[in-house]
């Protein structure tokens, strides 16, 4: 009989003990739950953050990258591109959308060479498969250069073939301000501007001031970009 009553006894504790349990379980999830809907009320629910954006983005403390205040959780341990980019005074970063760090506008300001005087602005669209793929790159303006065609299309090699997910954003910048500084005959978009380009090269050089300021080469009208003085 003590070992019927032990038993019974033992039998009652173990079925309270899982009561208490299911009811802790149940109380979690309802914490959850409201939790949820206390944040979807607000507007404050967390958005999830794409490999591409991760990757992209680590940090933003560098000067010359402008980024919104609502990207400064978007912080990884993977290799950084924008957290450590290394921008001179000539170019800068915008990024227009709070909510997307994967399209943003480079403007270069060219201190020297054949284009210095000018503000050119390039749009960077980056896919989620990034880096397995390259960004793709646009001229806004319609300017004379052997390497970028009336379109804006961008003639640089590591966004075509030699594109490899070891390179990074800062790969690209510097090939862009590579373009203004040393033209590519040898690799043209425009042929008519390569061609200048080989055949004389201060003849180039005053078609491109001419372009620059908004006048027509070779029965082509191209965009003002001489940066105005403030």
């Amino acid at each position: 009989m003590i070992v019927v009553a032990s038993t019974a006894h033992d039998g009652v504790l173990e079925a309270a003990q899982r009561i208490s349990k299911m009811l802790k379980i149940w109380n979690m999830k309802q914490k959850q739950q409201s939790d949820a809907n206390a944040d979807a009320a607000a507007g404050n629910k967390k958005k999830k953050v794409t490999a591409a954006q991760l990757r992209v983005q680590k940090g933003i403390s560098c000067p010359g990258v402008i980024l919104p205040s609502s990207c400064l959780d978007l912080v990884s341990p993977l290799r950084p591109d924008l957290s450590e980019l290394e921008l001179p005074r000539t170019m800068k970063t915008v990024f227009k959308d709070p909510d997307d760090v994967l399209n943003f506008e480079l403007t270069i300001e060219p201190d020297e060479g054949m284009y210095k005087g000018g503000q050119f602005h390039f749009t960077f669209e980056i896919s989620q498969e990034f880096p397995h793929q390259a960004p793709k790159v646009l001229c806004k303006e319609k300017i004379y250069h052997p390497n970028i065609d009336l379109q804006g299309k961008v003639c640089l090699n590591i966004l075509r073939e030699d594109w490899k997910p070891v390179l990074n954003i800062q790969a690209v910048i510097v090939g862009l301000q590579f373009l203004f500084l040393e033209p590519n005959a040898s690799d043209p978009l425009n042929k008519e501007a390569a061609e200048d380009l080989r055949s004389n090269r201060e003849g180039f050089k005053r078609n491109v001031r001419q372009a620059m300021g908004g006048g027509i080469v070779r029965n082509e009208a191209f965009d003002k970009v001489f940066k105005s003085r403030d």
